[in-house]
């Protein structure tokens, strides 16, 4: 007998000693990048026989495996699995009889079961009733490193050894059959999205002209109501109305100046959105030197963006009619938000041209080649070019702002560079790991592809939030963004999918050189002590060994070629050393380095409480726009309150009473005499010129004792009071809409990582940076530090609109870090139950994308903040140091760090609450 020859060992073995040859240590087990079928037809004269014998061989995946066991009752006890093999501590060899060629292990055994598309587990067995084999459900999730093989079987956590996961590899998640589907119909996932781009795509052009650019206003509001009462009962003379201002050096009833008024009457009348045109009165709109007038145009509809348009399109005409005696500007409301929407869309553009090129070299560097850094412009294109489209379409339902485009081009941008990387980095992993760019994209669309899906929930959920303000022009941004989100995010899980699977390995096509330089610090931080399971981070390398070729007719794909895992690597190019290295200091010094970041983060969020908010001046418009310009025409001639001109409704029988009442109110220069209602109402209008400019804060006081001393069932309104309610609108909702984000990230983070604790520390650490931003931006633009070196004079208080929206924003982005970061070590947790290597891991694969990505976002944000206009400077600001802050502080220092605090209690789950929550894993 040659004991060499396992068909004649196997014979010689007796039942009494059959267990102990079971996972002998003279196997040797060869990782293979397929799935290996196994087949086993074992008899009751040979079940004693179903061991491994020394010097056999079996190839294994160490990621998924087929197995198809034919037993029958009465030998199905006897067969006996082995997943001790020196060669992958988690591989299953499963010899078969000595009578069986196909069998592994037996002398002319062909690997042709070898499967490269398939990851089913198919067990059909006897009356044993037995699934798997007491290692095998662990074996078939878990892709453990050369070191991490030697650990002992207990090492893995029990929970993943529960064969009825139902995100394991034998049964594809929803999204990984999604990202399969649309690369195996790779024609028609490219039809669908060419189709929709272009459909849809085709209306982008008409969004700067038929998106609306008013919405300003607090629906409900006692201001709004005064403006509709004026539109339907005083000839459209409210708020909305242009006002001509026309100024000469000489008395307006020259001949000269009364040929300007007259043209610029004629331009008024000769447009459709224009009614009745009031002339200059010596009474209110002619001034005390008789050197200016004001020619009111009303509104002859009741929609404020219909004037917005119509400003848009008067104001070059009007001023033109100047001279150089006789100056001419169109202003008011509708002039107002006509030149802030111009000023502002073309510094947003010239921002965003500016940083693009910065943008492109940090994604060729942050990808590493040139084909893979254009996948986020193909997702930015087309969830752009189909957002804009919508935003058309939804503007036929509703008023959509203009903004809503702004903002729409922004996020697309930015969610497409972030949600593109992470899935390029694992794409590249598994495909190295396969070796089958269909298999490579099921393993990343149920990895990553989970943790890009629940980063776009978290973004849609902290934008609708934002829904609860009763703010036309917050609404159709918050919707803009959203329609943007959501058409990346389908990019995302359907086209790259198909694209990544089509390029294979042509995504690494263009590669940059890069430096091979390991320190021997790093090359220890990376040790296999230290380096964790999944592909995503680490995949063992080919070395040499005995090439094992798979069969191209029984697998369906190409033949790949792998060898013994004799010499492993564990390290690949989806390995950052830095970010490893970082990791393992972080877990060895937490304090060392969490409680500077923690006071840093504390000390820059303490000026938020002293923190003022208001709607923004005249200034905030170049100084040569009509809307300014006719504002200090109007200022210099009839004194600073006449811009803010206050509207009074009241009915008839009490106009008298409310006329004394107003003129006798401290704050108020001037009260007109009512003007009864032509179609006979019964409402009276009177109107009131403030002492103060409208953006003075005593405006507010006036306004509110006012409304407080006239009598019943009289309003109080007018352009600068309308800001008034749209500031208090926004200061009355805002809790609401950061409890609201707060608690919907914090439940779907919960949902996702089954970990009461850390999805807590997630969202208050998400909370806390956005604090810290905001305390930044008090100190510069309210108290004025670096105003010089960004080119603006302060206002002495942050834009209403920023503590509501930019949050909304900032979280958003600031939980697409969290989410990413917390699914990377959850993977992690789960394969190695380690809650080092979840760190460690985490930050090693994760970490590279999270600074790639924020160096992406923190430039073109702070392009924004070098632009003209305050407004973009403010958002460049804010949303710029919020991302700095949570890249740097919180994603790479504070969570980690929160991690290795918690330990494993920060991946536990109470049992009551886990029979709640879905059944979520990251791990493949």
């Amino acid at each position: 007998m040659d004991p060499s020859n396992p068909t004649q060992s196997a014979r010689s073995t007796s039942p009494s000693n059959s267990a102990s040859s079971t996972g002998s240590t003279g196997s040797t087990g060869s990782a293979s990048s397929d799935s290996t079928r196994l087949t086993n037809s074992t008899s009751l004269r040979d079940s004693a026989a179903s061991t491994n014998s020394p010097g056999s061989t079996n190839s294994t995946d160490s990621d998924s495996t087929r197995l198809t066991n034919s037993t029958s009752p009465r030998d199905s006890a006897a067969s006996t699995d082995s997943a001790n093999s020196t060669g992958s501590g988690d591989s299953t060899n499963s010899p078969g009889s000595p009578g069986s060629p196909g069998s592994p292990g037996s002398p002319g055994s062909t690997e042709s079961t070898e499967s490269t598309d398939s990851t089913r587990l198919t067990n059909s067995l006897g009356s044993s009733g037995s699934i798997y084999p007491a290692n095998t459900a662990r074996s078939t999730r878990s892709t453990y490193s050369a070191a991490a093989a030697a650990a002992p079987p207990s090492s893995a956590p029990s929970a993943l050894s529960s064969p009825k996961s139902p995100n394991s590899p034998t049964h594809p998640g929803l999204l990984a059959r999604l990202g399969q589907a649309a690369a195996t119909h790779l024609r028609l996932t490219l039809i669908l999205w060419a189709t929709t781009v272009i459909a849809l795509g085709a209306l982008a052009p008409q969004a700067l002209k038929s998106l609306a650019g008013a919405g300003w206003q607090a629906n409900g509001s006692a201001s709004v109501q005064v403006r509709d009462l004026v539109g339907d009962h005083f000839g459209g003379a409210g708020s909305t109305a242009l006002q001509v201002v026309v100024k000469a050096d000489r008395p307006v009833s020259d001949p000269a100046v009364q040929s300007v008024l007259a043209r610029a009457t004629a331009l008024l009348h000769a447009d459709s959105r224009i009614g009745p045109i009031l002339a200059p009165q010596a009474s209110s709109t002619i001034s005390a030197d008789g050197k200016a007038a004001i020619v009111l145009a009303g509104a002859a509809t009741a929609d404020p963006n219909a004037m917005v348009r119509a400003a848009d399109d008067l104001k070059g005409p009007l001023a033109g009619l100047s001279t150089s005696d006789v100056q001419v500007a169109a202003t008011g409301s509708s002039v107002l938000w006509s030149d802030f929407n111009a000023a502002n869309h073309e510094a947003m553009m010239h921002s965003e041209l500016m940083s693009w090129p910065v943008t492109l070299v940090i994604l060729v560097l942050a990808f590493g080649s040139l084909v893979a850094a254009g996948l986020p412009l193909l997702l930015t294109v087309s969830g752009l070019a189909a957002s804009a489209g919508a935003l058309v379409l939804l503007n036929h339902l509703t008023p959509v702002s203009i903004w809503a485009m702004n903002f729409a081009m922004m996020f697309a941008l930015a969610l497409g560079i972030d949600y593109a990387l992470f899935l390029v980095v694992r794409f590249r992993a598994a495909l190295a790991k396969h070796g089958n760019s269909l298999r490579a994209v099921g393993e990343t669309m149920d990895t990553a592809g989970k943790a890009v899906a629940l980063s776009g929930a978290t973004v849609l959920i902290s934008l609708s939030a934002v829904m609860l303000v009763p703010v036309p022009a917050f609404r159709s941004m918050s919707a803009g963004i959203m329609l943007a989100v959501a058409f990346v995010l389908a990019a995302t899980l359907t086209l790259l999918p198909a694209v990544l699977a089509k390029l294979g390995t042509r995504v690494d096509a263009g590669q940059l050189p890069r430096p091979r330089f390991r320190s021997a610090r790093t090359q220890r931080a990376i040790s296999p002590a230290s380096t964790s399971a999944p592909a995503f981070i680490s995949t063992p390398a080919t070395t040499n060994g005995p090439a094992t070729t798979s069969n191209p007719a029984t697998s369906g794909t190409p033949a790949t070629t792998t060898s013994s895992p004799a010499t492993t690597s564990t390290s690949t190019p989806t390995t950052s050393p830095t970010f490893t290295a970082w990791g393992e200091r972080l877990w060895r010094h937490p304090l060392r380095h969490g409680l500077p970041a923690l006071a840093l983060l504390l000390a820059l969020a303490a000026p938020l409480l002293g923190l003022r908010t208001a709607m923004p001046s005249i200034t905030v418009i170049p100084e040569d726009a009509s809307a300014r310009v006719g504002y200090t025409a109007v200022q210099q001639s009839f004194g600073p309150g006449m811009p803010g001109t206050l509207q009074i409704i009241t009915p008839t029988a009490q106009a008298e009473a409310v006329r004394s009442t107003t003129a006798a109110t401290p704050g108020i220069a001037a009260v007109t005499p009512p003007i009864p209602a032509a179609d006979h109402s019964g409402l009276a209008l009177l109107q009131a010129v403030p002492t103060v400019d409208p953006s003075d804060p005593a405006l507010a006081h006036t306004v509110d004792r006012l409304r407080a001393t006239l009598p019943e069932h009289t309003l109080v309104g007018g352009a600068a009071v309308e800001n008034l309610d749209l500031q208090s609108a926004l200061d009355a909702k805002t809790p609401l809409v950061l409890a609201v984000v707060l608690t919907l990230g914090f439940l779907l983070l919960l949902a996702a990582l089954r970990a009461p604790l850390i999805a807590l520390v997630g969202t208050l650490t998400a909370l806390l940076s956005t604090a810290a931003a905001f305390g930044v931006s008090r100190l510069v633009f309210q108290d004025g530090h670096g105003s010089g070196l960004l080119g603006f004079t302060p206002q002495g208080f942050l834009d209403g609109w920023a503590p509501v929206f930019f949050f909304a924003m900032v979280f958003a982005i600031a939980m697409d870090y969290t989410v990413f970061l917390l699914a990377a070590a959850k993977e992690h947790y789960e394969v190695t139950g380690d809650p080092r290597r979840a760190v460690t891991g985490a930050l090693g694969g994760s970490g590279r994308v999270i600074f790639a990505a924020a160096a992406v976002m923190v430039a073109v944000f702070f392009t924004f903040a070098l632009s003209g206009p305050l407004p973009p400077k403010e958002m460049g600001v804010v949303l710029g140091i919020a991302v700095l802050l949570d890249a740097v502080l919180v994603r790479l220092v504070l969570l980690p760090v929160s991690l290795r605090l918690l330990g494993r209690a920060a991946w536990a789950c109470p049992v009551w609450l886990g029979r709640l929550l879905p059944e979520v894993r990251f791990a493949h």
